[in-house]
């Protein structure tokens, strides 16, 4: 009897209907039509200095927020232990030298041999070097800019001790602000570099103008939207990096 209610049980069971396991949405075709186009104001150029030798910090002469020119000076290291070893080089190199130019008035007078002299001129070379490479090393005891910009965060702080490759300050090219945002891929039967259009930034509540800088490269398949990359169109002392807002920007009338 057991056996018979088993047996019954699965065909019951088996003729059950399956459902299928529910699949991800996938956004339609048109989404981004209708919504709402956000972007961020990002700089023209960004990077983080850092140390190029193990130093004590002198100088950070600027501020965090400060404004600089490009080759203004942004850090000075201690540097004593540097040019003591520059000078110890360079009066290797003078002994060096003066000991090869001996060798060459007594090769004149065939009273030193040519090993001997090889070797001093090769000494010579070698203290040349050592000078070349402690100049280089006193080269990286301060640091400029490499462009104008403003100071966005410093991350050491004056008479600290920093290791090579610490980083010492962010710092942006605020000259002009740029703008990367998504709008459907059909709009590029209309959307061009140079279009203008409007941004309402959220933090200042106006609205300014900006215009298309670049195109995406690619459509993404699954959203069929693109990427534009875009710049404010003037200088605006209000606006800084990090704010975002609305793109305004509709396609024209069909």
């Amino acid at each position: 009897m057991k056996r018979v209610l088993s047996l019954l049980s699965l065909t019951l069971l088996s003729a059950l209907p399956v459902h299928a396991a529910p699949q991800p949405a996938v956004p339609a075709a048109g989404a981004l039509d209708s919504r709402e186009i956000r972007a961020q104001l990002a700089p023209r150029r960004y990077t983080t200095l850092a140390a190029e030798i193990g130093a004590k910090i002198n100088r950070l002469p600027l501020a965090e927020g400060a404004s600089f020119r490009q080759g203004q000076l942004l850090v000075q290291f201690d540097c004593v232990l540097q040019q003591a070893q520059l000078a110890k080089a360079d009066a290797a190199l003078m002994a060096a030298e003066t000991n090869w130019k001996g060798n060459q008035k007594l090769a004149q007078l065939n009273s030193v041999g040519q090993v001997e002299l090889d070797v001093s001129k090769a000494e010579a070379q070698k203290a040349q070097a050592e000078v070349a490479a402690n100049r280089a090393l006193l080269g990286k005891c301060s640091i400029a800019a490499p462009f104008a910009g403003r100071i966005a965060e410093q991350k050491a702080r004056e008479q600290q001790y920093v290791q090579p490759g610490q980083a010492l300050m962010e710092i942006l090219d605020d000259s002009q602000l740029e703008l990367e945002f998504i709008v459907p891929s059909r709009w590029l039967a209309w959307v061009r570099s140079g279009a203008p259009f409007q941004v309402s930034i959220d933090e200042t509540g106006k609205t300014y103008p900006a215009k298309v800088q670049r195109i995406g490269a690619r459509v993404d398949p699954v959203s069929q939207s693109v990427k534009l990359s875009a710049v404010i169109d003037g200088r605006f002392g209000e606006l800084v990096a990090g704010m975002s807002g609305k793109v305004l920007m509709v396609p024209p009338p069909k």
